[in-house]
């Protein structure tokens, strides 16, 4: 695969009067941990579900991989964890990552799996247990290890901090970074929490009013806006706009 990983250029989402996203430009090159950060509802969730065609688009283009995102083959390379996870309910653990294993057409390999719930602090005897008894940050968990079992080249993740506690976070950005320096993986997600992004991430975009209002590395947002923290800078920047 060749070409950006990502390109978004001129995109518009409209719902109903209120437009979420106006004239939205972004590019992820491949192999880049890229953190989307901005207030609630002001379209982080909606950009991602444009870039897997799940809302139409009211303008603009898509590209992943240099393959618009309307055609199914554009997707193939792509694994995503929404924010409200909700696998089936009856299915054990092992059976949904079994299944989610079927899913991206990979083959069952019960030790990998294990290395994967051990790297991200999962209970292996959760994983024998109904879904429906687990708590959400072992769900959640759960969820992040059959994305992070698929392969794809590029992860799609929508608040993937949510529900997890301390050590499982320090976990989870351990194995991205390792995920990216092993295998090139580009991560795009969406968080509040600005400590995690100028931790591992190797640029971010300030989501506002429907436009990026900064993009570029963590570092690069303090020395513009300032501050003493990345929180700090964040608010300087939209205060701004």
């Amino acid at each position: 695969m060749a070409g950006d990983a990502i390109v978004v250029r001129g995109v518009c989402k409209k719902f109903a009067d209120q437009r979420v996203l106006d004239r939205l430009d972004l590019r992820v090159v491949p192999g880049e941990l890229f953190g989307l950060v901005g207030g609630n509802g002001v379209g982080k969730t909606t950009l991602l579900q444009c870039i897997l065609d799940f809302l139409p688009l009211d303008g603009g283009e898509i590209q992943i991989f240099g393959v618009a995102h309307t055609v199914v083959r554009a997707r193939i390379p792509v694994s995503y964890l929404p924010e409200r996870f909700n696998p089936p309910p009856f299915l054990t653990g092992r059976e949904f990552l079994h299944t989610m294993a079927r899913f991206y057409g990979n083959p069952w390999n019960a030790v990998v799996t294990e290395e994967m719930s051990g790297a991200l602090a999962l209970d292996p005897v959760a994983l024998d247990q109904p879904i429906r008894t687990l708590s959400k940050g072992m769900t959640q968990k759960l969820g992040l290890a059959a994305c992070l079992l698929s392969g794809k080249a590029v992860l799609l993740l929508d608040e993937p901090m949510s529900g997890l506690d301390p050590q499982a976070r320090i976990l989870l950005k351990r194995r991205l970074l390792h995920l990216q320096q092993a295998q090139g993986t580009t991560v795009l997600f969406n968080t509040h929490l600005l400590a995690d992004v100028a931790e591992i991430c190797d640029r971010m975009g300030i989501l506002h009013r429907g436009q990026l209002c900064f993009v570029g590395t963590p570092a690069a947002c303090l020395a513009h806006h300032g501050g003493t923290t990345l929180e700090e800078a964040y608010l300087r920047a939209i205060q701004a706009v």
